[in-house]
Order: C-alpha cells, then structure tokens, then sequence
C-alpha cells in the first residue's frame, strides 16, 4: 500500500503546511502554583514552557506565577493578579500570554475579553510546535487531527482560525474574528467533524498498513528508543545506526518514527526505531493522534528509556515518560535506562546514579561513551545471548558457517576428534546445538 494511495481519501491543501510566520513574537509566560507544590518544581515547569516559546519562535519576556489552591473557574487566575499581569502585558507590548496548563474555552475567553489580551495554553503552544515540525504526510495528519480536536469546543472563541472555503489553521498569535453568529459556528462544527472522520479513516488506513509491515517482520527483534524530549534519543540512534537523523538542540525536533536495522555481534535481525519525545502533561489530542507514531513502541521486544542524567529533573522526566508508556499499554515491555550524556557528569555521580537506578547503563552518545557496553546488555535483554562451548563432528561441518551466520564465535579449532567452538548465541537458537554443548560458561 503506497503513501499516496493512503492519502487520495483526505488529502491537505499545500498550502496549510507552509512554515508559520517567522517573524518572532514576544510573550509573558505564566503559571499556577497548587498546593503540596514547590517554587522549586514551578520555576523547572515555567523553564520548560520558557523552552517550548524558543522551540516556537516566541522570545519570553517575563514569567509570573499565582499561588492559590485551585484555578479560578472563570478566568483560572484571580481577579487582582490578571489586573496587575495585563499593566505589565501592556506596558512591555507583549504579543501573547502563554499559560503553563490547558484552559478550558471559558477561561481563555474570559481572560481575553475582559483583559484584552491574546492568551493560549500549553497544549495550544505544543500543537503549534508540532505543526511547524511535521514534514511527512503521516506527522501532517496526525497534527492536523490533534488541532480539530483542540479547536473543537473553542469555536466560540477561536471562529477566524478556519477560513470557510479552506479551513486552514491561524498561527500561534492570530487574532480571532468575534460575532459570527451562532448558525456559522454550528456549520463550522459539522465540516470540522467531517474532516475529523476522513483524517482518522487516513490514520487508520496507515496503522493497518504499517501491521501488515509488522507482521511481515514478525520473527525480526524489534528496539524502540523512547524518552523525554531532548533526551539524546535521536544522537543515541545515529550512534547506533549511522541514520543521519536531524540531531537539534530543540523540543521535538523528531515527530516521525524513524526505523532502521541494528547490526548485533550475533547477526540475529533487529530492528530499532526512534520516536517523538514524551513530555509532560502531553496533550492527550497528541497521543491520540499519534497512535500510529506510538505503535512503535507498542510493539517493541525491547525499549531503550533515554534520559538526560545530567538534568537535575531526570527522576521527574523518567516518571513523566513512564506514566505515558502506560497509557499506551506498553509499561510491560522490557525497558533498559539508558543514563545519557555522562560527560558531563562526573564519576562519582555517575556510579551513584547507577547504583540508584538498577540495571542503568551510563553513555554518552554524543562523545560515543559506553556505547559498546550498551550493545551488549542490548543483546543480553534482548536475546539472551548465552556463551556455549560445543563439539561439533564432522559431520556437521555445515553447521559451522550458520553459527557464524547467527552466533558470536570467540574461538573455532579443528580437532581429530571434531570441530571445538567457543561462541555467543541467542537462547532461542539454543536448540540447534543442544546435543553438542560440552559444557555451559558463565556469560
């Protein structure tokens, strides 16, 4: 099945997907602090969001934070703080408001009409960056569902994002036309819904074709790279596989799933991939969108966890990426962490943290650091490669260029009384030299 006949059922204008605006704008950033949290943990989130603004061209020139215990229904800030953030909005000639959490159609509404002030969230910003980053057919698609389903319930707000003949999407910033009236909001609501069904009846298209795929892989070991974004993952993967895949110092500069053989010291066939970068509070548009993305994963004997050890927020990070591992079902999949960018930790950290984590590996992808011991867990998780000791007679000298095929040979002497062997296997291959084990070493 070829991409173009997945697509001749909903296919997107080219014009919808020319890069956004580059001109950047300037934002004030803000956020709530609940209680049970931290200044500490608010001012790491806010450097987050401080992130995702540069990812999305959008300099950052303040950030604010609200103590209180819950959201304010209405306008999730209070009365006074949104008073005194719209003075300094105004008087700096911000251009946005980026709040740190998702806000519902009201609350964004309200705090633009009585504050006159152009306000999105956190998911509206992650959805812009994914635009602006999807580059094949199957990122376009699953974008472009995740941002209808945003858009959806805020048509009241955001009518002018789609023009009525192409329905086409503003850009993080745009103003929204008010008072269209009720009967063009409802219109908007039927074609948006129809577009809503024709891109998942593409998605599903591209899932049933990427299963065909699987199954036709079915006996090939199968590694996934998962992780927070900015973990390396896409460095580790060019290390491994000398893909050549974009390597950027931004969030989610990887949105496709990139797949590529593995060679092992054993020859066994493996397959790695490398997919998008996990963050926290992920919009649950995305991952929904994204089930032919996270399939990958789903589907993996074996996940490499990448993170940054030498961010401070790397326990919070493996929790992060954890908890969206189980909501795709895939937490029962054998995991290794990977302990990434050891160089720029020093040793006494870096054999803490593998005492913390147990079986961690620490490796620097970046400085090609460890790699070699990651392989070799890789095959030990994977495979459970076992080192042998067999006699093979001569009779079975055939078997001898397969087990070079399959196996790791160390050592290989011709005898009179047969052919003595010394080699790494795959437990799964083990059957095929049982009868000729001498005996079995320590691997």
């Amino acid at each position: 099945m070829s991409d173009e006949y997945i697509m001749d059922d909903f296919e997107l204008e080219e014009e919808e997907w020319e890069e956004l605006d580059t001109t950047e704008q300037s934002a004030f950033i803000a956020s709530l602090i609940r209680q049970g949290e931290s200044s500490e943990e608010n001012e790491a989130s806010l450097d987050e969001l401080e992130r995702l603004a540069d990812t999305a061209g959008i300099m950052v020139l303040g950030r604010y934070s609200q103590r209180r215990p819950q959201p304010e229904r209405a306008t999730f800030f209070g009365k006074g703080f949104l008073e005194e953030l719209s003075a300094k909005y105004f008087g700096a000639k911000a251009d946005l408001l980026i709040i740190n959490e998702e806000l519902s159609p009201m609350q964004a509404r309200n705090i633009e009409k009585q504050h006159n002030i152009t306000v999105i969230d956190r998911t509206e910003l992650i959805l812009s960056i994914f635009h602006h980053h999807a580059k094949t057919k199957e990122a376009k698609l699953q974008v472009k569902l995740a941002e209808l389903q945003y858009q959806l319930p805020r048509l009241k707000r955001l009518w002018g994002h789609f023009d009525k003949e192409r329905g086409s999407v503003r850009s993080v910033g745009g103003s929204a036309t008010r008072g269209m009236g009720e009967k063009q909001i409802e219109i908007d609501k039927r074609l948006i819904r129809t577009q809503i069904r024709k891109i998942n009846r593409a998605i599903d298209e591209i899932t049933q074709h990427k299963e065909t795929q699987r199954k036709q892989r079915e006996y090939t070991e199968k590694i996934c790279l998962v992780g927070y974004t900015n973990a390396g993952k896409s460095t580790l993967f060019n290390r491994l596989t000398d893909a050549g895949v974009l390597v950027e110092d931004r969030l989610f500069a990887t949105l496709d799933s990139t797949s590529r053989q593995l060679k092992l010291s054993t020859g066994n066939p493996v397959v790695i991939s490398d997919t998008v970068g996990f963050i926290s509070n992920l919009p649950h548009h995305l991952v929904a969108s994204f089930r032919a993305t996270l399939m990958e994963a789903m589907d993996a004997n074996l996940l490499l966890h990448v993170v940054d050890a030498s961010d401070p927020r790397h326990e919070y990070y493996i929790e992060q990426v954890n908890e969206v591992l189980i909501s795709i079902g895939a937490q029962n999949i054998p995991q290794i962490l990977v302990l990434n960018k050891r160089d720029q930790l020093d040793e006494r950290m870096v054999k803490l943290l593998e005492r913390y984590f147990e079986d961690s590996i620490a490796i620097s992808a970046a400085e090609d650091q460890n790699i070699d011991v990651l392989l070799e867990n890789i095959e030990r998780k994977l495979l459970n490669n076992q080192s042998y000791a067999i006699r093979l007679p001569y009779s079975q000298t055939a078997m001898v260029s397969r087990l070079h095929e399959i196996g790791d040979i160390e050592s290989e002497d011709y005898r009179e009384d047969g052919i003595y062997l010394s080699l790494n296997l795959a437990a799964k291959d083990k059957h095929l030299i049982a009868e000729y084990i001498l005996e079995r070493e320590n691997h």
